[in-house]
């Protein structure tokens, strides 16, 4: 995914926290028992963006900034309406790469906008990954996210 970039990818060393586990169906109080992204991708699929290669969770990786903006997103789909019962919703997904024990995987920065969500709203200096299953990957490990220059803006601390 980013070897199309023009130049060398913003590199920021984050940390895997445990988030509300809505995403993948585990978190006890959710809405959602399939869990959320088994539920968005065929959404997304029809919309033109195939997470089949993508774990059914999201990966919720803290980094060294206070906040951050997406700019350039490679997708964003405007209004999609894939649960009955709960307003529509706008994502914004951005083609990455992370890295863990030296191994490199493609994966997606995915931002459901605060704007158009009614709950589970994340910490301003927590990012969200859409990636493959990462053998050995828990809660405390240091990751390397990797984005292309000018796709999202990262605030520092």
């Amino acid at each position: 995914m980013l070897s199309t970039m023009s130049s060398a990818p913003i590199q920021l060393v984050g940390t895997v926290i445990k988030g509300h586990q809505v995403a993948s169906g585990r978190g006890v109080d959710t809405p959602y028992p399939a869990g959320t992204i088994e539920m968005q991708k065929p959404f997304f699929r029809r919309l033109g963006l195939d997470l089949s290669l993508c774990f059914n969770g999201t990966l919720n990786v803290r980094l060294p900034i206070t906040e951050f903006r997406i700019l350039r997103p490679t997708f964003c789909f405007e209004k999609v309406l894939w649960a009955t019962g709960f307003n529509s919703e706008t994502f914004s997904f951005v083609a990455c790469q992370i890295e863990f024990q030296t191994q490199r995987y493609d994966a997606w920065v995915y931002y459901p906008h605060p704007e158009t969500k009614t709950q589970h709203f994340q910490q301003t200096n927590l990012i969200e990954i859409l990636a493959p299953y990462v053998n050995n990957l828990a809660y405390g490990a240091q990751i390397t996210l990797h984005v292309p220059q000018g796709s999202i803006d990262f605030i520092p601390e």
